[in-house]
């Protein structure tokens, strides 16, 4: 420990190698895990994955963590990764490994109705959708701010076992 009760600084390869280590430990133990893993500088290459992270980028709740977060997500920190309907949960590795919850709350009736409502008829072509493609208008719809698909900070309760007070912290940002 270090002042004021944080740790001391871990260079990036003491994380990579204490993520290894304890990535080998828990595939020793028979536990199934799903670590990330990002080739290049870019974290995601589908259209959905962008559309999340321009979400999230979106909120100025976010703003100073998400950089951070971008960081562990590239240098392997990210050891175990679930995703569950209206839960993630994930190992990231800083100082400690640290154990991460995010809660997001389901989409309500209302919002999907609307979304319905107005996409009706604006698929382009059923080879196109069965392709999983869809139109540019569709797409832009569900992914509209405030009444698309994607959650809105009110509807995202994050959890982190790491000793920072602030709701997202740089483990979360990296799970997220």
């Amino acid at each position: 420990m270090s002042y004021y009760g944080w740790h001391a600084y871990v260079p990036v390869a003491e994380k990579r190698r204490q993520a290894e280590r304890k990535l080998a430990k828990l595939k020793k133990q028979g536990r199934s895990v799903a670590p990330v893993r990002i080739e290049g500088r870019t974290i995601t290459k589908s259209f959905w994955g962008r559309s999340w992270c321009v979400n999230l980028e979106r909120y100025s709740d976010y703003e100073n963590r998400l950089p951070r977060g971008r960081t562990y997500v590239r240098n392997g920190s990210v050891i175990d990764l679930h995703i569950a309907k209206g839960e993630i949960s994930a190992m990231v590795a800083g100082s400690e490994v640290y154990q991460i919850k995010i809660a997001i709350a389901p989409i309500t009736r209302a919002r999907w109705k609307s979304i319905c409502r107005d996409c009706a008829g604006t698929v382009d072509s059923l080879v196109e959708l069965l392709q999983g493609r869809l139109a540019k208008g569709v797409m832009e719809r569900v992914c509209r701010e405030g009444d698309g698909l994607f959650p809105s900070p009110t509807e995202i309760k994050l959890s982190c076992s790491c000793p920072d007070w602030a709701d997202m912290c740089k483990h979360v940002a990296a799970a997220l």
